[in-house]
């Protein structure tokens, strides 16, 4: 339940209610943590036609996708058609997702909580209609790292909170739908599983990013 109260609420919600992807639409995540293929999970149900995320732990992502990370692998799990991981590029993040999709996608997403990581998120949409939903929990107050005529060329930037459910009234129908409808994937998100005593072991896991969620056992 907590699972999907929180981070699958949150990153499938935010496609659904916030962007309100439809089927075609380009799309890059920016951080690969629960929340992140949360919104690929949303992405690809709602029938995205580019999905492309960007970590820069492939290490994280191998622990999910298997050790030899490509498109195929990755398409036959989540959704995601592309990865990228920054380290390995000779130029930013937002040029190379606008070489890979002529002038950038239609949303980003900024799962990661940095706000260098925000621009290029910002950076990567597409100048006349991009949208970039911050999902991303930053740890002090700062200003956003764009200048006011970055707007003027019809990109959007919004944040969401929750995926933009009402947890009383919508939720229950969300819990719903992944309990019944088939083809739905929640066990991917389970990288580990610990006895109950051990809880501090599956906190540390998950604040060095070595987890996505830990399923404990009483």
């Amino acid at each position: 339940m907590i699972l999907l109260s929180c981070c699958l609420s949150t990153g499938f919600g935010s496609v659904i209610n916030v962007a309100n992807i439809q089927q075609g639409s380009t799309v890059a995540v920016f951080g690969l943590g629960a929340v992140g293929l949360a919104v690929i999970l949303g992405a690809k149900t709602r029938g995205a036609s580019k999905i492309i995320g960007i970590d820069i732990n492939a290490d994280s992502v191998s622990k999910m996708f298997g050790p030899y990370l490509n498109s195929s692998l990755v398409g036959k799990t989540l959704g995601m058609t592309d990865f990228i991981n920054p380290r390995d590029l000779n130029s930013s993040v937002h040029e190379k997702i606008r070489e890979m999709k002529e002038g950038g996608v239609d949303f980003s997403f900024e799962c990661s909580g940095n706000l260098d990581v925000l621009r290029e998120a910002f950076l990567s949409t597409h100048g006349g209609w991009g949208m970039t939903i911050l999902l991303g929990i930053h740890p002090k107050p700062k200003t956003l790292p764009l200048h006011p005529m970055e707007l003027f060329d019809g990109r959007t930037i919004t944040g969401s909170v929750f995926g933009g459910f009402k947890g009383k009234t919508q939720l229950p129908d969300f819990v719903d739908h992944f309990m019944h409808k088939e083809g739905q994937k929640l066990d991917e998100f389970i990288t580990h599983e610990l006895p109950f005593n051990e809880i501090d072991q599956a906190l540390g896991l998950l604040i060095r990013g070595d987890s996505l969620r830990c399923l404990l056992h009483l």
